[in-house]
């Protein structure tokens, strides 16, 4: 088959696009990406290798605005744009995971009686996927409760198609291998295995209510423990101050990480948002987390996590909540519990999915065939 991939803004979207695209090609299909030039997808995808052609990014107006007089036009120039780019490539198939330039792509292919395929990622579904559910001929879910279901065609919980090196980890880990794994790893950052590691991430722009936590329990922080720590592009400065003034020895302080699944491998737990992505990767993986919510949107992030809470999997603290306090209060006694924190990682296994790449790919090949 001839496959059209539109999706892109953010790594929630872009991740299991570039995920399936390249379980696709493995399965012998032809995969072209569509995305703006402005979204991260124009960074992450051609970086996998993948090709990729560009719309403009046109968004829906969501108050008076002059601008929001243009958007007719534009809006019915990018699906112009984006039946040029099907027809072009001749795509027998168009799969959306949502942003800006899904809806273009839902349109253009209803336009032209192909099949459209959407993968919803969150809990809260966004509205270029609400849009396109009332006519695609599938709707995949990650979560199972998101309230969105297909209007005409089928709708199935696949979970969340994972980015290979993660879903390569998760099955070493699954196979016995976590203990060797985790070893290695720590070996390579200077961290001693028989003592306890956390890791802390925001994400790519950071969490502001992680960093000034931290920030503020460092003095108090145990010393045997040690930190990687991930605060987000341009806010190392404050972190890696307290760090020194601290004194302390095993706080690796770092904006960003092109190493992901290496820190994830010798992670005891793991301090974190609760994107849709992180949710399902720290579940896939079997490893514990405290999940702070990005408090600014829908509240996807909660409910992203809600699922894995209550079976027991992890932890969930607002984002007003966290504090020094939660550190001491929360995090510490659970890195000092093995037993607790066993009983937590099982729990987060219990939740993960690592063959959604595949489950949605056959999926796609089905619907296409019949």
């Amino acid at each position: 088959m001839k496959i059209l991939l539109a999706g892109g803004g953010t790594a929630g979207h872009v991740n299991p696009l570039i995920a399936t695209a390249t379980k696709l090609i493995e399965r012998g299909h032809q995969v072209l990406c569509l995305g703006t030039e402005t979204g991260l997808e124009a960074e992450l995808i051609p970086a996998q290798g993948l090709s990729i052609r560009y719309i403009e990014k046109v968004a829906f107006p969501r108050s008076a605005h002059p601008r929001g007089l243009l958007f007719p036009w534009r809006f019915r120039q990018a699906i112009k744009d984006t039946g040029k780019i099907i027809d072009d490539f001749g795509a027998q198939v168009v799969v959306g995971f949502g942003g800006y330039v899904s809806t273009p792509a839902y349109l253009a292919a209803r336009k032209r009686k192909l099949p459209v395929i959407i993968h919803e990622q969150n809990m809260m579904p966004g509205l270029a996927n609400r849009w396109g559910a009332r006519f695609a001929a599938l709707l995949a879910l990650t979560f199972e409760n998101t309230p969105l279901r297909a209007k005409q065609g089928a709708t199935q919980v696949v979970g969340l198609p994972l980015r290979a090196p993660i879903a390569s980890l998760a099955k070493e880990r699954r196979a016995g291998q976590k203990a060797r794994l985790r070893e290695i790893s720590a070996s390579k950052f200077g961290f001693d295995p028989m003592r306890p590691i956390l890791l802390v991430t925001g994400g790519s722009l950071g969490a502001k209510r992680l960093n000034d936590g931290f920030i503020e329990a460092m003095p108090e922080l145990p010393d045997d423990l040690q930190v990687y720590h991930l605060t987000g592009k341009g806010k190392s400065k404050e972190v890696l101050a307290a760090c020194q003034a601290a004194g302390r020895e095993r706080y690796i302080v770092s904006e960003y990480s092109m190493e992901m699944e290496e820190l994830l491998a010798m992670a005891d737990l793991v301090v974190c948002r609760s994107g849709a992505g992180t949710v399902c990767e720290m579940s896939a993986l079997g490893l514990p987390a405290i999940y702070v919510p990005y408090a600014v949107g829908n509240g996807e992030q909660r409910l992203n996590a809600e699922g894995i809470v209550e079976a027991g999997g992890a932890y969930l603290v607002s984002d007003d909540n966290f504090s020094a306090s939660t550190i001491k209060e929360i995090v510490l006694p659970l890195l000092a519990d093995s037993q607790l924190l066993e009983a937590t990682a099982a729990k987060a296994l219990e939740c993960g999915r690592i063959e959604a790449a595949e489950d949605f790919c056959e999926l796609i090949e089905r619907h296409h065939n019949g």
